[in-house]
Formats: C-alpha cells, structure tokens, sequence
C-alpha cells in the first residue's frame, strides 16, 4: 500500500513568510496602496486569485488579476536566495520519509516557478516525487482539490496520505480532501490549527513513528 507525505511549501519546507509579505507590499506600493500585516496573515497560503479579489475587488476582471498576479511572484522570486530559509526539521524528515519508501509530493498554492526556485534554492527538490501548483486551479485552498490531484499523482489513496501544512485554509482543504493533518505553527497560533490531528510548533518535535501512528500503522 502507497503511503504519501504531502508537504505544503511556504511555512512548512520554507520560512518565505517575510518574502511574500515584501512581494505583496512592494506591489501595492506600485499602485499607491498598502497592504497590511494582518491583510497578509489572513490570506496566507491561498492562491493569487482569490487573495487579489478580497483586496481589490470581487469584479475586478481576470486579465488584471492575472497581471497584477505574475508581477507579484516576479517580486518573490526575486526575494528568494537572500530571504527564504529551511524551516527546522524538514530536511531530516525529507530523507527519513525517502528512505522508508514514504511518496513525497509538495502541492502549493503559489506557481510552478516559485516552487522550482524555492525547493532548488534549499537543494531539497530531489526527495519530492511530485511538484503541484494550485495557482491556476479554479478554487484555492480551503477546497481539496489540490491535495487530492497530489495524492493521485504519487499513486495514493486519501486515507493513505499525511498533510503537512500551517495555514487554517490548508489543514481545512487537508481534512476535506479525508486525509490526516500535522499543522505547524509557523505562521498560526495553535489555537487556530486545532482541526490538526496533530500541532506542533517544530518538525523536530515528532516522534520517529507520527506518520505510522497517523495512518493507523504504528
């Protein structure tokens, strides 16, 4: 039986928090405009799309947000080699995972081209089996779909799957989607991630056999 890891990326594998924050406020300064701390935190880990229609507007047309989308990752990526940073735990867990036959996938909200440059810039992309973008799909997190194109692209069943993610929006689409939920408090108070089957503030605090005993098999 397939057993799968599906790994969020910004906040889980990578500490991009800062990085998107200056992408997103560098942006807005272009159009005269602010984005606020609590703007930011609030969105966090959803998709462009839906992020830009809370802030500039439910009618504004796809051909805008599209635009005003690519020139905000255009920003990120810009960020990455000075402002993003491994998260503690997740390379010793990357290569435990590989070497018990774990399928490890990385499905994130944000484009193909950051995942590419963030997991190349950590030197972590070789233990990931697949790489999934939500960031054209025509719902973002909190809706399933993501995780479960995951899942189905490393040859898992849900129920077989291990979520990895910080955002409320995430661990919601995780238990949608009927898989388990390690929530890591990144960039959420535990209080907020408590429909986790698990909270920790680290991966460096599980226990050898937490993906076993989460799927029933420890």
């Amino acid at each position: 039986m397939t057993r799968a890891i599906i790994w969020d990326m910004d906040g889980v594998i990578a500490d991009s928090g800062d990085a998107h924050f200056q992408a997103w406020q560098a942006l807005f300064a272009e159009r005269g405009s602010v984005v606020t701390r609590e703007q930011f935190e609030a969105t966090f880990g959803m998709a462009n799309p839906a992020i830009l229609r809370q802030w500039v507007g439910e009618d504004t047309s796809k051909d805008v947000l599209q635009r005003l989308g690519a020139r905000k990752e255009q920003l990120f990526r810009q960020m990455v080699e000075k402002h993003v940073h491994i998260l503690p735990g997740v390379e010793k867990w990357l290569a435990r995972a590989h070497a018990q036959n774990y399928r490890q996938a990385c499905a994130s909200s944000g484009e193909m081209a950051n995942i590419v440059a963030v997991l190349a810039a950590l030197n972590v992309v070789q233990y990931f089996d697949a790489l999934l973008s939500g960031a054209f799909l025509p719902k973002s997190k909190p809706d399933p779909a993501i995780f479960l194109q995951a899942a189905a692209a490393v040859g898992a069943e849900p129920a077989q799957c291990v979520v990895i993610e910080d955002g409320t929006v995430g661990v919601e689409a995780a238990k949608r989607a009927g898989m388990r939920c390690i929530a890591v408090t990144t960039t959420h108070p535990a209080d907020k991630l408590s429909d986790a089957d698990l909270v920790v503030d680290s991966l460096e605090e599980l226990a050898p056999d937490t993906f076993e005993r989460l799927l029933g098999q420890g």
